[in-house]
Parts: structure tokens; sequence; C-alpha cells
């Protein structure tokens, strides 16, 4: 691990930062680290693009009109949920590849779900929400990619706010409070943002841990769809209370 209150590399006799000292190391696994972080980056991008030109697509098309009215619509919202769980419970056993499949997969049902949102908001809610979400999401990454205070307190404290917030979804289900739901709008865009940053640093952590063995590739992709799910869920509670409707 590099050692982060190490002296700054000397110029002339002992100085050999080149020669595998401990000025090298901190170098080498900077240099891994931004290529890991820009791994994960680079796939939850890709995933993110992925959902919205498929659940444009398939608004678009008219199916989804036709779908989302049938009892079919429980299979497509339903069917993140099952990606997400078959690769949490199964990354130990499977190959990178099956995982990257997985995350590929769950992309496109991702954005069949999220198809709806185009039947109900106007284009340029959504466009306007996705550049501010994009913007909060670069910037949240960017304090829990820097800041040197442990997050993993906040951490704890969203979790368990998560938990919280679904309980009250599904009461909200029966009451149809929409004062209720506007409280749950904004206090899912606070928890998932609290959340972007503290992944991002967990992210960062689990480098030290994982570089050089087996699993980093799986951390990569799993890394990847936990800043996924912390996007798409902000973006959607914000649009919540952001978006114009038709």
């Amino acid at each position: 691990m590099a050692n982060w209150n190490d002296p700054q590399p000397r110029s002339g006799l002992g100085a050999s930062p080149s020669l595998g000292g401990r000025t090298g190391t901190r170098v080498g696994y900077d240099a891994g680290l931004r290529r890991h972080m820009l791994s994960i980056y680079n796939y939850m991008a890709s995933g993110v693009l992925l959902s919205g030109v498929v659940a444009l697509l398939f608004a678009q098309s008219g199916m989804a009109a036709q779908v989302l009215t049938t009892p079919l619509r429980w299979v497509i919202m339903l069917a993140p949920l099952g990606f997400v769980m078959a690769m949490s419970f199964g990354v130990n056993k499977m190959r990178t590849s099956t995982l990257q499949l997985l995350f590929w997969g769950f992309a496109i049902v991702m954005g069949l779900s999220l198809s709806s949102i185009f039947l109900v908001f106007t284009g340029a809610s959504i466009a306007t929400t996705f550049f501010a979400t994009a913007g909060a999401f670069a910037g949240l990454s960017l304090v829990g990619y820097t800041t040197k205070k442990d997050l993993s307190g906040m951490g704890s404290f969203m979790i368990m706010g998560l938990i919280g917030i679904m309980i009250a979804m599904v009461i909200n289900l029966f009451v149809q409070s929409s004062a209720l739901q506007m409280g749950i709008s904004i206090l899912g865009v606070l928890i998932f943002a609290g959340l972007t940053a503290y992944d991002t640093q967990r992210l960062k952590q689990e480098y030290y841990v994982l570089a050089g063995t087996e699993f980093a590739g799986k951390a990569i992709v799993m890394g990847a769809l936990s800043l996924y799910l912390d996007f798409i869920n902000m973006f959607q509670f914000l649009l919540s209370f952001m978006g114009q409707r038709d």
C-alpha cells in the first residue's frame, strides 16, 4: 500500500524513485488507481448511455405505451432488481466476463423500465434534469475521491435512510399523499447524493486491497453498478419534482 506520509522525492544522491523505492511504489499505485477508477466510470457512463438509448427507442416505438399498461410491466419493473441480486450474490462464483454480460443486460432492462418517464415528462425537462444530475454526480464523486475524511459513518446513515424511504414509498402506494411523495423525492436526492460520495471513497479504498488480485476485474464491474444505481436513483428522484409533465 502506498505510504501517503512519505517525504517528497529528493534530487541528488540517494534519490531513486525509478528503482522501486517507496516513491516509485506510490507513483505506481497512483497510476493504477486512476486506471481503476477510470475503468469504473467508463463502464458506468456506458451503462447509463445504453439505458438512455433503450428507454428512448422503446418509448418512441410506441411499444412502451402498450406494454406498460399490461401485467408485463411488472416483469420489466422487477427485472433490474433480479439482475442486481444475481450479480451481488453470485459475484464470487462468476467469471468477470459473466458479470460484464449481466451488467449490460441490466442496463438494457433498466432502459426498458425507464422508458415510462418519456410517457410522463417532457423531453426538455428530462434532458435538463439529466444534465443537472450529471453535474451533481461529478461534483459529489470528486468530493468522495479527494476528501481525507472517513465517510463510512455517513454511508451507514445513508443506507438506513434508504431503507426508511423504501418503507415510506410502500406506504404511499396506499395513502397516495402528494406531500409524502415530495418528501420522499427530496430525501431520495439527498440520500443518493451522499451515497455517491461514500461509494466513490469506498471504491478508491478497495483498490489498495484488490490491486493485483483476480477479483480486481470483478470489482470494476460491481463498482460501476454501484455508481450507476446512485446516478439513476438520484436522477429519478430529482425528476419527480423538477420534471414537467406532458
